[in-house]
């Protein structure tokens, strides 16, 4: 079966291949769509729910292939991975509190502190005006690109990219969905939303 979700927000590529596994019992979805990102959500669901999946590039286009039903074998996460997923750190807004001069140095001064301090989250995920400190704050923007150095996942919401006009200016980490916080949900120790 193959499904065509492209020009799809997310989650919907998500669920359209989640609603055609669900009507078979073995069988294969191929799902085309047109960013990365969602065919990155796909793949993850696809491990998630224990089939196998393979993906690749059709032109401009994502395919994600994923087989139900037969002996295929999803490579499980390594023990240490589980483990190291201590701590997701969502941030909604480019200041702190509500003075907005003062609270972009806290902003700022917070994420210095981490990186002195390393005490890091395994993963951020910028959502709403905080994904302006991953494009248009160039100050924030450098400290968050030594954090990914040291090993922090970052990830900025795409809507939120897009609603601010800002899907061509991200200057650190890559862009997300909300998948990303759905499963940190689930798969963190600890999800802290600031």
């Amino acid at each position: 079966m193959r499904i065509d979700a492209r020009g799809q927000g997310c989650p919907k590529p998500v669920m359209m291949a989640e609603e055609a596994l669900a009507k078979m019992q073995e069988g294969s979805v191929e799902v085309l769509v047109d960013d990365e990102t969602s065919a990155e959500n796909i793949a993850r669901f696809a491990s998630k729910s224990g089939f196998f999946h393979e993906l690749g590039r059709e032109g401009r286009d994502w395919r994600v292939r994923i087989v139900k039903g037969y002996s295929c074998v999803a490579s499980a996460p390594a023990p240490s991975e589980a483990t190291e997923k201590h701590l997701m750190l969502i941030i909604g807004s480019d200041a702190f509190g509500k003075e907005e001069e003062l609270g972009k140095m806290l902003v700022k001064g917070f994420f210095e502190t981490m990186k002195v301090t390393k005490e890091i989250p395994h993963t951020m995920f910028f959502l709403n005006a905080g994904v302006k400190l991953t494009t248009t704050n160039e100050e924030v923007a450098t400290v968050l690109k030594d954090l990914a150095g040291m090993g922090v996942e970052i990830y900025s919401c795409g809507t939120c990219l897009k609603y601010y006009g800002l899907e061509d200016s991200l200057k650190v980490g890559h862009r997300g969905s909300t998948n990303h916080v759905v499963e940190g949900l689930k798969d963190f120790a600890r999800v802290v939303w600031i």
